[in-house]
């Protein structure tokens, strides 16, 4: 996605981490965790909302400043953060239930193997701008520090609390530094820190800090819930536009990977069918 969110997606996948449910019902079947699968859902449909109108004036039909206008920035910083959040309560519904290494590796080999997707995919459509460090590179390896930092209990919430504050005192630092530290971690092979004094020039920048922040965040409240309010996270969505939601949140890695090229195809179509 442009302006911050990639365009191939946002995820997140589908297993972010497993939501489901120990305890099986009467069918035999293991029920979701449906609020998380419905607040994943929520944040696909935002995020669609959000590249249609990225993609409108990617094709000048719309013209919007997506990389300025607070009205979409703010709206990228939102999206993202709620991404994050249902990643990391994901991540402590997969620690509840004793999810094994080859497990999580099978998880994380379909989302790394989805950012390189992304990688390829952004090289071909915006080549001086392509994503090399977007929201699945970022969750790929923010998906390994949760895994190894799961056991840190309360201290979660402090280390989510330095992780949003780490980007501002290491600009600092940078500042202050020779110029020749600045230009380096503002590089390529070290700006996915996020210690950085310029943004860099790519459509989606996700970087481990301070949105390592965010996910710990997830993780530590996932816990909390799964602790102490277990029926909030496995209530349903009502209606039929819960249960729409529910079903996006299930089923979010095809959806995030399929529906900027589906967006993408149709613009292009209406614009070959108006120009007939």
């Amino acid at each position: 996605m442009g302006a911050g969110i990639a365009p191939a997606p946002f995820v997140l996948l589908r297993d972010l981490g497993v939501s489901r449910m120990n305890a099986r019902d009467p069918s035999g079947e293991t029920p979701r965790y449906g609020a998380l699968d419905a607040l994943r859902g929520l944040a696909l449909v935002w995020m669609t909302l959000y590249h249609f109108g990225f993609d409108l004036n990617h094709f000048g039909w719309w013209r919007q400043d997506f990389y300025r206008d607070p009205l979409w920035t703010m709206q990228r910083t939102l999206i993202l953060s709620l991404f994050l959040l249902c990643a990391g309560m994901a991540q402590a519904v997969a620690q509840a239930q004793g999810v094994g290494w080859r497990r999580f590796g099978r998880r994380w080999l379909q989302i790394a193997g989805c950012a390189l997707l992304v990688s390829a995919g952004s090289l071909l459509m915006f080549p001086h701008s392509f994503i090399y460090f977007g929201v699945l590179h970022g969750i790929a390896l923010m998906w390994l520090l949760a895994r190894l930092s799961a056991g840190w209990g309360r201290g979660l919430w402090l280390a989510g609390l330095l992780a949003l504050l780490l980007p501002w005192a290491g600009q600092y630092l940078l500042e202050a530094a020779p110029s020749g530290w600045a230009e380096a971690f503002n590089g390529r092979w070290l700006n996915w820190l996020g210690f950085i004094t310029r943004k860099p020039v790519t459509e989606d920048y996700v970087p481990l800090f301070p949105w390592m922040g965010v996910f710990w965040w997830g993780l530590a409240l996932g816990q909390w819930l799964l602790a102490r309010r277990p029926a909030w996270l496995a209530r349903r969505a009502p209606g039929w536009p819960g249960r729409t939601l529910m079903l996006l949140g299930r089923h979010s890695l095809p959806y995030y990977m399929l529906h900027q090229p589906v967006l993408i195809g149709a613009l292009l179509f209406a614009g070959w069918v108006l120009a007939q």
